[in-house]
């Protein structure tokens, strides 16, 4: 469900976002979810014709559901964020982890390039909102993978040192106040049983 929370996907993206899913156990899941009415197929008019996958209104409602598991997971001693992650769960992440007090009077459009997919993000009156769309004409565009993203937002890499995996194009100083505006939750202390 996480990462069709930012819109329909085909079965080939869906598996490429999820390494080391089977395509028989992505099917079923699939599957589950559609008879459950939290999702539905079906297929986009020519020329795609290709069949994609969407969450119902109903699966929609279950962001604040996916939002507070990671938050809750990313306080895990074990949380490793050097770990692969798709565009869109990128993308929610930021939603998630998004601190609007750091943002307070910050108005902004940034844009992002991830591998295929193209997101516009903007920052305005504490919200931050971001979905997917082109870029052209933002304030900001990163462009890159989104491991290297998420090591210049929660590992807070510079910028030169991702580079060719991640690049910065506009406004350099909106760019690197961006990737202050996230900040992870403490990680709980690991206790013994």
């Amino acid at each position: 469900m996480r990462e069709l929370m930012l819109g329909p996907k085909r079965f080939g993206d869906l598996r490429g976002d999820l390494p080391g899913i089977s395509a028989n156990t992505l099917t079923q899941r699939l599957e589950s979810l559609e008879q459950s009415g939290l999702l539905v197929r079906r297929r986009l008019p020519p020329p795609a014709s290709a069949q994609v996958y969407e969450l119902t209104e109903w699966g929609y409602e279950a962001e604040p559901i996916v939002q507070s598991l990671g938050k809750w997971a990313a306080r895990s001693p074990a949380h490793d964020p050097t770990l692969p992650i798709s565009a869109t769960s990128i993308m929610l992440s930021f939603r998630t982890m998004f601190d609007a007090e750091r943002a307070k009077g910050l108005r902004a459009d940034i844009g992002f390039r991830l591998g295929t997919e193209s997101f516009r993000g903007k920052i305005e009156r504490g919200v931050f909102r971001v979905g997917r769309g082109e870029v052209e004409g933002a304030d900001v565009i990163f462009t890159g993978s989104p491991l290297a993203l998420a090591a210049a937002v929660y590992g807070r890499q510079p910028f030169e040192l991702l580079a060719p995996a991640l690049t910065v194009e506009g406004d350099r100083a909106l760019a690197e106040r961006f990737t202050t505006l996230f900040p992870l939750p403490e990680k709980v202390a690991a206790e013994p049983r």
